[in-house]
């Protein structure tokens, strides 16, 4: 009886270890299906959002809206998932995540659809250019007209006549389309974060927990590769490509009056959204946790040592029997509690105050070096991709790597954190120190009787020179001078005549051009840019070195806010603080960026029914000082309140530690008596071992 009882011991071990090795094989081919569906969730959202930055020029010249206006729709985002994030954080852990995740991605992939749509709806771009073409003839009329219009105001000066067409034209703006596209694209990111850096941490280890979240934020950040490089192409192409004849386009990708093909990559963009939405469709809603052995049909002493495993300290699976009746009566008194946490308000304030630094900084960033430095949007969004955003993700990744070689603890990668930030914030004071003069610009940046030294004075673009002319002070159509200096347009130079056709266009006889007035001028801006191109390049190569110090502490500090709370307050935690920094980051943060960009505009451009349109040229001495004076000046203020975080973190961990060992001696007793007992089982099982090998001796004997 005792032999048959030991066999039945062991079948019954053995069958438990079958299961717990089937359970565990299923539950790390599934948490790997889902790591690898979430990455690409997270590779198609960031390919999407980061192109929507790189088309802020495109959109603005499209539209002929200022910069405060394009922080607007890029905080619309931020908006969607304000509407929703909340609910979605809270009742979506207790539901079917992997399902709800792809919900998401099919409303993110509808979003973008409708923000190429005016694209499809609204007439052929026309750019603002003084010198028109006459129908049925070879001849260009002339850029300086001579005589007596009839059009004109008192001062001499050219009426702004509406031309035809105005009078039907919607008063319902276009981007508006745009604005509504991207509130649902928010809508639909809105469960990809929360839910799904939850359920990795629900079912994973917590030693591979770190790293898979590494991964995920990693391939998060090459997503914007793609989406600057995608930038980069479209931007290169008309946006009327097919439509128009290129050979009577006379600017080029560098001209402030060019639009790419922007609305081209918000259709491919939707096209990966769609596709990323499909294999959450076929996850399971729950897995088994990742453990030493799974409960499940084991004996009563390993079900309770399982259950009693550090393994499972932050681990909090989803409720599968709760009512929404229950959730929602629970909702409140749990906000309450997450709210009433001191270590998570103080990570919350500095976080949001990072990310206004960040994100104000990023989405400015390809328009800054197109203005500050010169170049074309085509060239700003491929630097952006290839050179500044691997770097982003190579220290997101290493810094998951780290933590996992250091075994770092919560303090451990909070200071791991802030140091790495610190450092940046150090190295992007040199920002400061490289600067680049702006450009030469008569009757802008240049007075007409003085055009040496560069001078941000209000200037006239009117004078002597082209006092015989009766020029539209409000048009855009820059010229180069042979002197090396640019003017607002031929007509403004003094131009008399011109011959050739677009980007081709030679303008003679220009009174404003040289001592005698009969110098030439092409189409365009001057390059001029000699101590940018020597510049530049540390530009990039003290970019590339803040941005990867910066995001090494990314992953510590993410998994800082997983950590530092109870489980089952995770998933709302992470809801919580995406909402907040929505809030209070992502939309705010480009709107005042904008706007105060805005103030640092030398040259308005005029929309084509009037009204003011997008900025032409800025004065690259303020827009420096204020893009990054108000960048670095949020992180300096986050700093500050990381001081009382590090003591109350402190603090927290030392009662917790106090907690652990009263704990671990009120339950002593408990956990001494089931060894006792297991040490008993094992004792007895030898004894009949014993005895039966002692009844074999003896019938081998006789």
């Amino acid at each position: 009886m005792e032999v048959a009882a030991e066999q039945g011991c062991t079948q019954e071990n053995g069958r438990c270890d079958a299961k717990v090795r089937t359970a565990r094989s299923t539950s790390c081919s599934s948490l790997k299906m889902f790591l690898v569906a979430l990455s690409f969730a997270y590779f198609a959202k960031a390919l999407s959002g980061s192109y929507m930055k790189s088309t802020i020029t495109q959109l603005e010249r499209r539209f002929d809206i200022p910069s405060y206006l394009i922080g607007v729709i890029d905080g619309s985002f931020e908006i969607g998932n304000l509407l929703v994030i909340a609910f979605v954080s809270y009742f979506g852990a207790k539901l079917h995540r992997p399902k709800i995740i792809a919900v998401g991605c099919v409303l993110m992939s509808i979003g973008t659809f409708i923000i190429a749509l005016p694209h499809f709806i609204i007439g052929r771009y026309e750019f603002e250019t003084s010198v028109r073409w006459v129908v049925n003839s070879t001849l260009n009329p002339a850029p300086c007209p001579v005589g007596s219009p009839p059009d004109l105001a008192l001062d001499g000066k050219q009426l702004e006549v509406p031309p035809k067409g105005c009078e039907g034209e919607s008063n319902l703006s276009m981007w508006i389309y745009v604005l509504l596209g991207n509130v649902l694209r928010g809508i639909g990111e809105t469960p990809v974060q929360p839910l799904g850096i939850s359920y990795i941490d629900d079912f994973a280890s917590e030693e591979n927990a770190a790293l898979y979240v590494g991964c995920v934020q990693t391939i998060s950040v090459v997503g914007p590769v793609f989406g600057y490089l995608l930038g980069s192409l479209c931007a290169k192409i008309y946006v009327d490509i097919g439509f128009v004849k290129m050979e009577t386009i006379s600017i080029t990708p560098a001209d402030a009056r060019w639009v790419g093909a922007w609305w081209l990559g918000y259709l491919i963009a939707g096209v990966i959204t769609l596709l990323s939405a499909i294999p959450f469709w076929f996850l399971p809603r729950s897995l088994p946790i990742s453990g030493p052995q799974s409960p499940e049909k084991c004996t009563p002493e390993q079900t309770s040592f399982i259950k009693d495993s550090p393994l499972l300290k932050h681990k909090y699976p989803a409720d599968e029997h709760s009512s929404f009746i229950e959730m929602a009566k629970d909702f409140i008194p749990t906000l309450r509690t997450l709210l009433g946490h001191p270590v998570y308000l103080i990570y919350l304030c500095v976080t949001i105050i990072q990310l206004n630094s960040l994100i104000g900084m990023v989405t400015y960033k390809p328009k800054y070096i197109e203005q500050h430095f010169r170049q074309s949007a085509s060239k700003a969004n491929f630097l952006m991709g290839v050179i500044n955003i691997p770097a982003v993700a190579l220290g997101m990744f290493s810094g998951g790597l780290l933590m996992k070689r250091l075994k770092l603890n919560i303090m451990g990668a909070a200071r791991f954190a802030f140091g790495t930030s610190l450092i940046g914030y150090i190295l992007s004071l040199f920002f400061f120190a490289m600067s680049c003069e702006n450009a030469k610009v008569a009757g802008v940046t240049l007075n007409y009787n003085s055009l040496e030294g560069i001078s941000y004075d209000k200037h006239s673009v009117f004078t002597t020179c082209n006092s015989g002319c009766y020029c539209s002070a409000t048009e855009w159509d820059p010229v180069c001078g042979e002197n090396g200096i640019t003017y607002v347009s031929p007509c403004l130079a003094g131009c008399t005549s011109s011959v050739g056709s677009g980007k081709n266009t030679v303008f003679s006889n220009c009174s404003c051009i040289g001592v005698d007035g009969n110098f030439t001028a092409s189409t365009g801006q001057c390059p001029n840019k000699d101590d940018c191109d020597r510049m530049f390049p540390y530009f990039l190569a003290l970019s590339v070195i803040t941005s990867f110090i910066i995001s090494l502490g990314g992953t510590p500090g993410y998994m800082l806010l997983i950590r530092c709370i109870k489980p089952q307050l995770k998933s709302l935690a992470l809801g919580f603080h995406a909402l907040a920094t929505r809030t209070l980051a992502g939309i705010p943060a480009p709107i005042y960026f904008g706007a105060i960009i805005d103030t640092t505009c030398l040259k308005w451009g005029q929309k084509r029914c009037g009204g003011m349109g997008a900025c032409r040229i800025y004065n690259t001495t303020a827009y420096r000082i204020a893009y990054l004076g108000l960048t670095l000046s949020l992180r300096t203020i986050s700093f500050v309140i990381c001081i009382p975080g590090f003591i109350l973190l402190s603090r927290q961990l030392k009662k917790e530690e106090r907690n652990a060992i009263h704990g671990t001696l009120a339950n002593g007793g408990t956990e001494l008596e089931a060894l006792r007992k297991q040490e008993l089982l094992m004792c007895n099982c030898d004894q009949s071992q014993q005895i039966s090998d002692n009844s074999t001796d003896r019938e081998t004997r006789l």
